[in-house]
C-alpha cells in the first residue's frame, strides 16, 4: 500500500474516551498483574491508533498546506489534541499508581515508570486552553513561512528555494539573495514578534500553572530529560566557546584565503570553494535510486529499510509552493512506516537531510517493535542517528558527487564542527527567553546579537540592516514549535563524530555498533544509552576537545586552496 492510500479518518474523542475508560478500569481494578499488562498492551494498541490518524495529517498537511480540508483537520487536532492528552495522563497516572508496579516493571522495563513521572509533572486539565493556543500558534508560524514568496532571479521563490542563490559562487547574488530573504522577514516582522511574544506568553503561563517558577525546566521536562539540567548544558556550552568557537574561526580564516576574500560578510559564509560549492549530480529521483544502491550495500538491514521507504512512497523530498519548509521524519504506527519530509533544492543539502533523515528512519524501523514508548529516543539521542548515518554514508557518497566527493567531504565534516557554535547560541538565547519573559521584541533582537557575537564572532551582516537588529533567529523554527530541542542537534554531533572515528577505522565495525544503538530505541535515557553503547559523555569535561583532535588532523591534511 501506498502512502497516498493510507486511510485517515478524524478520530472519534468520545469512543477514544471510552476504549481509554475501559482500559484504565481494568488497570485500576485488575484482580491481578496479567490483567494490567493486558490493559496497557490494549491502550499502546489505541494510542498507536490516534498516533497514526494524527500523523497521516500532519504529513499530508505540511506536504500542502493550502489544502482546505487538511487545513480544516489541523485545526481540529490542534484543539484536540490537549484533550487527548488529558486522556492519556490519566493512563500514566493510573500506571504509576499500580498496585503491581514490580510486575510492570518487569514486563515494561523501569524507564517507562522514571519518563512517567516526568511527564506527571507537565500536564493539568488546567492548561488544556493554553495548550490549544500553544498548538494554534505554531500552527500560524509554519503556516506563514510556508506562504513566503521571494521575487528574485525572474521567479516566485519560497525559502527553500532561495538557498542555491545564497550559495551561488557569484558574490553579487549572494549579497542580493540574503538581502532579499531578509527583506521578506522584515515584511513579516511585526506578525512573527507578535506570534512568538504570544508563544512565550502562554508557555510561561502553563510553567507557573503546574508550579514552575519558569518555562526552563517545564521544557526540559517536556522533552523527557531524566538525566541531566540546564547546569549541565550550560557546562557543554562552555566546553563548545572554549574549544570549538577558536577553531570555527580558523576554519573561517581559511575559508576566506579560498575565496580570495579578506574580509567576509554573512553572504560569503555560505559558500565555500570558487568553484563553487559541491553539488548532487542529479534530481531527487536519481539521488533515490543511488540512495537505494548505497544502502542495499551497506548492509540487509538498511537494504531492507529503503526498499520499503521506496515501494509505500514514503519519502516527500522536492520543494514546492505551498509545502512547509525544513525536513523531519516521523512514524505512523498502523502501518509500520517511517516517513521522510523534506525540501530539496540542488544543493550538498538534499544529500545531507536524505541521509539524516533515513538515520531517523531506519531507527524506527529497527526499534519499532518496542513498546511506544520505547521507539523514539529522546531528540537528543534520536540525533545521534541521523547524524551518524550522514557520516556512515561517506564510502558510497561518491555516486553523489562525483568529482565533488572531495570538495564533499571536506564541507561536510567542517560544516558539522562549524555548527556548534550556531546550535550553542540557539540554546543560551531560549534560555534567556525564557528566563526573562517579559522581554520586549527589541530585547529579544538584541540578545540574539549579543549571543551570536559571543559564539560567531566572524559573522559580519554587512549592509544588511534587518539582520544586524538580531533576527536572524525567526527563521529557525525549532525556537518557536520546540522549544531547547535544538542544543540536541550538538550533543548528537559530537557522539557522531565518534562514529567518524569508529568509520575510519572499520566501517564494518563502527556501523555494527551502530546498529545495535537503533535496536535500543529509546529503551534508556541520553546518558544511559551513551554507557551501553560505549560512548563518551560530550558533558564529560574533555570530551570535545578529545573527539575534535582526529577531525581536526583529517582537515589539517587537505589542501583546500585545490579543492
Amino acid at each position: 500500500m501506498k502512502f497516498s492510500e493510507y486511510k485517515y479518518v478524524r478520530p472519534d474523542l468520545a469512543e477514544f474516551k471510552t476504549e481509554m475508560g475501559t482500559q484504565l478500569v481494568n488497570i485500576a481494578t485488575g484482580k491481578d498483574a496479567a490483567t494490567e499488562i493486558a490493559a496497557v498492551y490494549n491502550v499502546f494498541d489505541i494510542q498507536d491508533y490516534i498516533d497514526s490518524m494524527q500523523q497521516i495529517v500532519q504529513v499530508r498537511y505540511s506536504i500542502n498546506t493550502k489544502d482546505k480540508f487538511l487545513e480544516g483537520e489541523q485545526e481540529f487536532l490542534d484543539k484536540n489534541s490537549p484533550l487527548i492528552q488529558e486522556i492519556n495522563q490519566e493512563f500514566v497516572n493510573k500506571l504509576l499508581d499500580s498496585k503491581h508496579r514490580d510486575a510492570l516493571v518487569n514486563e515494561f522495563g523501569l524507564f517507562i515508570f522514571e519518563k512517567f513521572e516526568v511527564a506527571k509533572k507537565t500536564f493539568s486539565s488546567e492548561i488544556i486552553p493554553d495548550l490549544q493556543e500553544e498548538n494554534k500558534l505554531s500552527t500560524e508560524y509554519s503556516k506563514l513561512l510556508a506562504g513566503a514568496e521571494i521575487e528574485f532571479d525572474g521567479k516566485k521563490l519560497n525559502l527553500s528555494q532561495m538557498r542555491p542563490f545564497t550559495t551561488h559562487v557569484k558574490r553579487e547574488t549572494r549579497h542580493a539573495a540574503q538581502l532579499a530573504v531578509s527583506a521578506w522577514f522584515e515584511g513579516v516582522e511585526e506578525q512573527i514578534d507578535r506570534i512568538y511574544d504570544d508563544m512565550v506568553k502562554v508557555r510561561t503561563k502553563i510553567a507557573k500553572t503546574l508550579g514552575y517558577s519558569n518555562y526552563v525546566q517545564l521544557g526540559y521536562d517536556r522533552l523527557g530529560r531524566t538525566d541531566y539540567t540546564s547546569r549541565e548544558v550550560k557546562k557543554y556550552r562552555d566546553q563548545v566557546y572554549k574549544a570549538v568557537v577558536p577553531y570555527v574561526s580558523e576554519l573561517v580564516q581559511r575559508k576566506g584565503k579560498r575565496l580570495g576574500i579578506k574580509d567576509l560578510k554573512s553572504y560569503d559564509l555560505g559558500l565555500s570553494f570558487l568553484s563553487g560549492n559541491p553539488t548532487p549530480k542529479g534530481d531527487s529521483t536519481w539521488q533515490v535510486h543511488h540512495a537505494k544502491e548505497m544502502y542495499e550495500q551497506m548492509s540487509p538491514e538498511t537494504g531492507e529499510f529503503i526498499n520499503f521507504m521506496i515501494d509505500h512512497e514514503l519519502l516527500e523530498l522536492d520543494a514546492k509552493e505551498g509545502k512547509m519548509g525544513g525536513g523531519y521524519c516521523t512514524f505512523i504506527p498502523e502501518y509500520s512506516s517511517p516517513f521522510i519530509f523534506a525540501n530539496f533544492n540542488g544543493t550538498s543539502g538534499d544529500v545531507d537531510v536524505l541521509t539524516h533523515e533515513a538515520g531517523h528512519a531506519f531507527q524506527i524501523f529497527q526499534s519499532q517493535k518496542q513498546i511506544p514508548e520505547y521507539r523514539w529516543p529522546g531528540f537528543e539521542g534520536a540525533e545521534i542517528h541521523s547524524m551518524s548515518m550522514e557520516f556512515l554514508a561517506w564510502p558510497w557518497i561518491h555516486r553523489f558527487f562525483e568529482d565533488d566527493t572531495d570538495k564533499y567531504k571536506f564541507n561536510h565534516l567542517a560544516g558539522a564542527i562549524s555548527f556548534l557554535p550556531y546550535g550553542v547560541t540557539v540554546d543560551e538565547f531560549q534560555h534567556g527567553i525564557y528566563e526573562k519573559p517579559e522581554m520586549t521584541a527589541a530585547e529579544r533582537k538584541a540578545l540574539w546579537s549579543k549571543t551570536q557575537s559571543k559564539y560567531m564572532p566572524y559573522v559580519d551582516y554587512d549592509d544588511d540592516k534587518f539582520m544586524k537588529k538580531g533576527t536572524y533567529w525567526y527563521r529557525q523554527g525549532h525556537i518557536f514549535g520546540v522549544p531547547f530541542y535544538y542544543i540536541d542537534y550538538t550533543l548528537a554531533q559530537v557522539v557522531a563524530f565518534q562514529y567518524w572515528i569508529k568509520a575510519q577505522k572499520n566501517h564494518r565495525d563502527a556501523f555494527d555498533h551502530y546498529l545495535a544503538l537503533c535496536k535500543l530505541g529509546g529503551s534508556k535515557s541520553f546518558v544511559a544509552l551513551l554507557n551501553s553503547a560505549n560512548l563518551e559523555s560530550p558533558f564529560t569535561d574533555g570530551v570535545i576537545e578529545k573527539t575534535l583532535e582526529p577531525l581536526k588532523a583529517f582537515l589539517d591534511d587537505i589542501d583546500d586552496t585545490k579543492l
